[in-house]
């Protein structure tokens, strides 16, 4: 349903129960306002519920990156590969 339609389903419910005077022979439209209104809060609170799974946190960890650093030894050129963390995390 959702949430505007629960809101608005609230507010129909309470236009009928509180704000119309209308008498029909075989309806009553104060009980059809409290029902309305029943309905509408029923389907926010589910609306609610159903949304409450969708707001997880997802927590990641940095990305280890690897570079070639060239490296002098001995008039030679070797290729070292050294790992980039940042400081404070674990290995």
């Amino acid at each position: 349903m959702g949430i505007g339609g629960s809101i608005f389903l609230i507010a129909i419910g309470a236009i009928f129960a509180f704000a119309v005077d209308v008498e029909l022979g075989w309806l009553d439209l104060s009980v059809v306002g409290w029902v309305l209104m029943l309905a509408g809060l029923v389907g926010l609170i589910m609306t609610a519920w159903l949304w409450r799974g969708r707001r997880r946190t997802v927590v990641t960890s940095p990305v280890e990156q690897t570079r070639v650093v060239p490296a002098v030894r001995d008039d030679r050129v070797v290729e070292e590969y050294r790992e980039v963390r940042r400081p404070g995390h674990p290995v």
